[in-house]
């Protein structure tokens, strides 16, 4: 059976070798799918399901829509992608599917579906700039890179705004061929501008395309593509904000506005940063493959090569480094990197010499891959807090949650979606003490059902005092971080993955 397995995946590497990679791609990001929960950033969660779900019971989390007393006016935030998955959500609420583990499965499984078309695109890409066989090799690092499953399940706007990307860019490529080429050009732009809808900044990526069209004098596809990338932006931005703030384009100015004075507000880094993760990501002595690759024959591939570098370039200089901003081109990168180096490969006699050495450093490569791909790709990443709301679903009418965390300064917010409701948090840090909860906490309505208890450093003495204004506490569970969380926070405690205990107020649930 082992014989015929590898007989069949033989064939289909040499004669189908899309059609493989396709069905690899898929099955480990189906892994991702089923295990991989929780959410990675802060922003993936609490900036699309957290609003999507608001919106969909009727409330504004965030206060991102002008109809409550609370709104001062547009917070810089895109529409697009939270109203897609309040559209989501109100369909499955329509259908009877409301729970929220099952609607984020779907979630996952909705992106890992999209992220295909990087693979698709990848390989087709790679083909007809070089060959069938340096495609394989790019696709099967789309497909496999230790960190692209899990990416490609998560909410973060910068890696769901690639595939349209691709899109726009493997149109571009094909329109001289098309008979309605104008059509093409349009919907190419048109298709560019939802990635623009997603996440601004790939404004960046359209702009460096339809440069590297203007240099290659395609005045008439320039043109084209540009008028189909603006009618997108109007449609998905500029309508959408007049309706809503009476004002086009409303959220965009308020982010480039917001962005431009919290600058240095965030994690910011040197200009070489970006090329330091690059290299981290992509794992010795690959990343030195690659990296270099990506700049041979760059006017040569310039449609992909300007735009790519034109955004590395912007987000190197910009202040504000967080990592996950330019995993918008690390595909691109991967692809044009691995064409470079597969043409330098032909030509140097030097390094068929020592192909040995290279051979070495690709199995070096995968076997660290591997083991990188299996822990990753089944990371329940925020498991404990995702897994304390999860938990406290099954009781109606919770009103109120105290989170205590008397061994440090603050506490991460938890997730209401898992929870199903709506309600009250209070805090209890060395930064805010029990004596400074409002009066309002103390008794009657919004009194705290739970309290959770963060690490259990000095637990007994900590629950000791929260029942001096709580008598009834009592023990009900305690919820582990998940096993990559605890490894992170071993190595750096300023990840903020601790267990959770939760303790029942007897008061209201007995």
């Amino acid at each position: 059976m082992n014989i015929r397995i590898a007989t069949i995946i033989k064939y289909y590497w040499d004669e189908k070798p899309l059609i493989l990679l396709l069905w690899i791609a898929g099955i480990v990001r189906l892994a991702a799918v089923i295990f991989a929960k929780g959410w990675g950033m802060m922003d993936d969660h609490f900036l699309v399901i957290e609003i999507a779900q608001s919106w969909m019971d009727g409330g504004n989390f965030n206060h991102w829509l002008p109809w409550d007393h609370t709104n001062e006016g547009p917070t810089g935030h895109t529409f697009f992608y939270a109203g897609l998955h309040f559209l989501l959500f109100s369909a499955l609420n329509f259908f009877g599917i409301i729970d929220p583990q099952f609607k984020m499965f779907l979630v996952r499984l909705l992106h890992a579906a999209l992220s295909m078309v990087i693979v698709y695109l990848g390989y087709r890409i790679s083909e007809k700039l070089s060959n069938r066989n340096t495609a394989r090799v790019a696709g099967i690092l789309l497909a496999l890179y230790w960190f692209m499953p899990w990416f490609s399940v998560r909410n973060l706007v910068e890696m769901v705004a690639t595939p349209f990307l691709f899109i726009g860019t493997w149109m571009l490529m094909n329109a001289s061929a098309k008979k309605k080429v104008y059509q093409f050009l349009l919907l190419a732009g048109f298709i560019t501008g939802i990635a623009f809808s997603i996440r601004y900044q790939t404004v960046i990526y359209a702009g460096g395309m339809g440069l590297a069209l203007l240099i290659q004098k395609k005045i008439r596809d320039a043109i084209m593509f540009g008028f189909g990338y603006l009618l997108a932006v109007i449609v998905f931005q500029g309508i959408v904000d007049f309706v809503i703030w009476n004002q086009p384009f409303a959220e965009l100015q308020e982010y480039i506005g917001y962005n431009l004075d919290n600058a240095y507000n965030y994690l910011t880094g040197d200009w070489y940063n970006y090329s330091l993760l690059l290299l981290g990501i992509f794992i010795f002595p690959v990343c030195f493959f690659i990296l270099i690759g990506f700049f041979k024959n760059w006017k040569k591939h310039l449609l992909i090569f300007l735009p790519v570098l034109l955004f590395f370039l912007f987000h190197s200089y910009f202040p504000n480094k967080q990592e996950r901003f330019i995993f918008t081109v690390v595909p691109f990168i991967i692809v044009l990197g691995i064409i470079g180096w597969q043409k330098i490969m032909d030509n140097s006699a030097f390094l068929k010499k020592h192909s040995t050495w290279i051979r070495g450093g690709w199995i070096f490569f995968w076997i660290l891959n591997s083991i990188l791909l299996i822990f990753v790709t089944t990371m329940y990443s925020k498991r404990a807090r995702a897994e304390a709301m999860t938990y406290l679903h099954k009781y109606e009418d919770v009103r109120s949650i105290l989170l205590e965390n008397t061994n440090g300064h603050g506490v991460q917010m938890v997730p209401q979606y898992y929870l199903g409701q709506w309600i009250k948090f209070f805090e209890v840090t060395q930064a805010t003490p029990t004596d400074q909860l409002p009066e309002y906490a103390l008794s009657g309505e919004v009194e705290p059902r739970f309290v959770l208890f963060y690490l259990d450093k000095n637990l007994t003495e900590r629950v000791e005092a929260m029942k001096e204004y709580y008598p009834q506490l009592e023990f009900e569970t305690m919820i582990e971080p998940g096993f990559v969380d605890k490894v992170m926070h071993w190595l750096n405690p300023h990840n903020k993955n601790e267990e959770i205990f939760i303790y029942r107020n007897a008061k209201y649930f007995k």
